[in-house]
């Protein structure tokens, strides 16, 4: 399907795209159509750009207005430019090498394509072409927008988070999109700054130095010599009396002031000053981009003419004369007004500035979207832990570092390096880690002390360690997260993670284990594993859907993350808060464990007799009971502190249900009874717990060994040896 065409007086331009309707209603089905528009922009020659909505209809584009948009990520896009017979050769002028090397040029046709990937963000095409003897550049530019996002605004949501926390990790080098930036009196000023201000300034730069050196600003400079009474050619007063005593003398030399023009100005010492810099911090900038093995020869051979530009302008003998720049004492108009002189001085005060990610003239390259979503992931997740925590910033210790990766790009450490510890008084609450994969061969570290993989590779984006002190001190249960920019079509209205994300988060759960370096074996170590994605949806609608419902069911499950979606951030926050105040043992206790397989947490279960004459039989017989209370002597060889669960013995019947000992306390027999009696034994204090039903242990009641019993009323055990008490019926 043909979408753009422009008209331009040398060529006609045709931009295809094969799928384009289905990848518009994509867009419109995740994004809206209302949101689905670009602004283009041409350089001169241009005759008219028309785009093709459908077969029967098309739009003239305006420079400058919005129109539907025709690039989006992860698309190929042919592009045939048709030259006029005069034009003899012509290249694409991609800065990427595999770019150009697509693109073929023959008998007065330039054809190729370009696909963006997960690149979005401001792009241009640049055709460069010969006629005659003069090259000319074309250049064309457009949005590239995402089909998941709102480039509008998620984007531009996402990159600002993103600086907001770590300055500079949002930006990137090579890329083929590009954001709009402003200079800033404060700030950061990176090597890619300063590359990406002058490459906007460059041409001005020169033109302005080559305007000075033509017609340079001078000064008047006063010089004492010596000369003859015929030389002068005016008479000084100072003089007068010694030219009447020497005028006999022909020979005689006279010591006079002579100004004479001197291009040795502060202006003029500034201006070498500032060449010198510039000419020395763009070579090297150069020299290692041009070892960049995807920059492309075109871009390699323009940056070198520039060099060569700048080289020339130092070593021009104008610059002989001119002495060493020492700063300037006082404001000089010259600077900031003179012709040439005001350019070369507002590029050095624009290259000495940091930066602003408000829209501006110059161009800063970004990170692809999917890289940026998973380190806004990140981010989310650290400050959804610190609020639910109800932490200040004073509670939270980042021990994260950005670290260089290519020529001028950042990136976020790793594992170890990535870490933010969440602490309340000294008290270790929880912890993170960010952990990206780049490679199947680099996936095999977990990112945290202790968690290993005895099998294949397996790394998550996110991992979660929340610390508990209720069941045993300092329990760590560890959760894991991979965020995913992708979209598997929609189910009843609600946008679908992809499956294979899905099925990975079983295998990360399967595979990470806890080395036990006391008892020199492996544990099982994950709790859960859950994929965060672009996802958009009623809340309603999102909660009873087959990804976010199998959280509860199997702890594996799905999360839609976008910005400024704060009903569906809900559900995440919740979600976090619900683990974070989540007794340990309870948690434990949902875990599905392996066929044959029980539960080591070290926790005891207390086994005590209910009989029927009890008031609260019935509440012990429906699973509803909130209180339980011993008889008035309780067995000294159990230890209270460390009891956690309490299983009742239904006389009669056997046990099936487990509750958890919220408190205990002592109370007495009428308290115990609810009686009016005020004997001796409605006065004798007895024990109390407290309870919550946790779960069914088994689905009916089974008998038990009660010759285990103590005192015929209890049996102090723990969860692995509970088979142990009961009797199995072999009939």
């Amino acid at each position: 399907m043909e979408l753009l065409t422009i008209e331009h007086k040398d060529f006609t331009m045709i931009v295809e795209c094969t799928k384009f309707d289905g990848i518009w209603n994509k867009a419109k089905s995740n994004v809206g159509e209302d949101k689905l528009y670009s602004t283009y922009s041409w350089s001169e020659g241009v005759v008219s750009v028309k785009r093709t909505l459908d077969t029967n209809h098309e739009i003239d584009i305006e420079q400058g207005v919005p129109a539907p948009a025709t690039f989006f990520d992860n698309a190929d896009y042919p592009i045939w430019i048709e030259f006029k017979d005069y034009v003899k050769d012509a290249q694409f002028g991609s800065i990427l090498q595999n770019d150009n090397d697509r693109f073929t040029f023959r008998r007065h046709i330039l054809a190729g394509f370009i696909n963006y990937k997960n690149e979005i963000g401001r792009s241009e095409i640049q055709i460069i072409y010969k006629v005659d003897k003069e090259t000319r550049t074309f250049r064309f530019g457009f949005e590239v927008l995402s089909t998941k996002l709102d480039y509008h605004e998620h984007w531009h949501v996402i990159v600002e988070d993103i600086e907001r926390e770590y300055s500079m990790l949002s930006l990137d080098y090579m890329r083929r999109t590009f954001h709009g930036f402003s200079p800033d009196q404060n700030g950061e000023h990176p090597d890619i700054v300063w590359w990406s201000v002058f490459e906007g300034e460059q041409q001005k730069f020169i033109k302005a130095c080559k305007s000075i050196i033509d017609r340079p600003r001078h000064r008047l400079h006063g010089e004492e010599v010596y000369l003859r009474a015929d030389k002068l050619k005016q008479t000084p007063h100072n003089i007068e009396n010694r030219l009447a005593e020497h005028r006999k003398e022909p020979a005689y030399q006279y010591s006079v002031e002579q100004h004479i023009l001197s291009n040795d100005t502060q202006e003029n010492r500034f201006l070498k000053f500032a060449l010198h810099q510039i000419s020395k911090r763009y070579e090297d900038l150069r020299q290692r981009i041009e070892a960049v093995k995807t920059a492309s020869d075109t871009m390699k051979a323009a940056m070198l003419a520039t060099s060569g530009t700048l080289k020339r302008l130092q070593h021009h003998p104008f610059f002989r004369t001119i002495g060493r720049f020492k700063g300037i004492s006082q404001e000089s108009m010259v600077l900031q007004k003179a012709t040439g002189y005001s350019q070369v001085y507002r590029t050095w005060d624009l290259l000495r500035r940091a930066y602003s990610l408000n829209d501006g003239l110059y161009r800063l390259q970004t990170k692809d979207i999917a890289t940026l979503y998973e380190i806004w992931c990140f981010i989310e997740v650290s400050h959804i832990v610190k609020a639910q925590l109800h932490l200040d910033d004073e509670d939270v210790e980042h021990r994260n570092r950005m670290e260089m990766n290519g020529i001028f790009s950042w990136e976020l450490g790793k594992g170890e390096h990535s870490r933010i510890l969440f602490r309340k008084d000294g008290v270790e609450l929880a912890e993170l880690v960010y952990n990206p994969k780049n490679a199947d061969t680099e996936n095999d570290d977990v990112g945290m002390k202790d968690l290993v993989v005895p099998t294949v590779p397996q790394k998550p984006d996110i991992v979660l360690q929340l610390t508990k002190n209720d069941l045993q001190q300092g329990i760590k249960m560890t959760y894991l997260f991979d965020a995913k920019y992708r979209i598997d079509g929609k189910d009843k209205g609600v946008d679908v993670p992809p499956e294979g994300a899905i099925n990975q988060m079983h295998r990360y759960r399967d595979a990470i284990y806890y080395k036990d370096y006391d008892a020199n074996a492996l544990k099982k170590e994950v709790i859960g594993g859950y994929i965060l994605f672009p996802g958009d949806g009623e809340p309603n609608d999102v909660a009873v859907s087959k990804f976010y419902k199998t959280i509860k069911e199997v702890n594996i499950g799905a999360f839609p993350l976008r910005p400024k979606d704060v009903e569906n951030r809900k559900l995440l926050e919740n979600f976090i808060d619900e683990l974070i105040h989540t007794k340990s043992y309870e948690t434990i206790a949902h875990v599905i464990p392996q066929k044959g397989a029980y539960l080591e947490v070290g926790n005891r279960v207390l086994i005590g007799l209910v009989k029927e004459d009890n008031r609260l039989f019935q509440t012990f017989m429906d699973g509803t009971a909130t209180l339980y209370y011993s008889g008035k002597q309780f067995p000294t060889t159990i230890a209270l502190q460390d009891l956690h669960f309490f299983m009742p013995y239904i006389k009669g019947k056997g046990i099936r249900d487990v509750y958890e000992i919220v408190k205990m306390r002592t109370i007495t027999g009428k308290e115990a009874k609810q009686t009016d009696e005020d004997d001796a034994d409605s006065k004798a204090l007895r024990l109390a717990f407290e309870l919550r039903y946790v779960r069914k242990q088994y689905a009916e009641f089974q008998p038990i060994d009660t010759t285990k019993m103590i005192v015929y009323t209890f049996v102090d055990t723990t969860f692995d040896k509970l088979e142990e008490c009961v009797i199995i019926d072999k009939l």
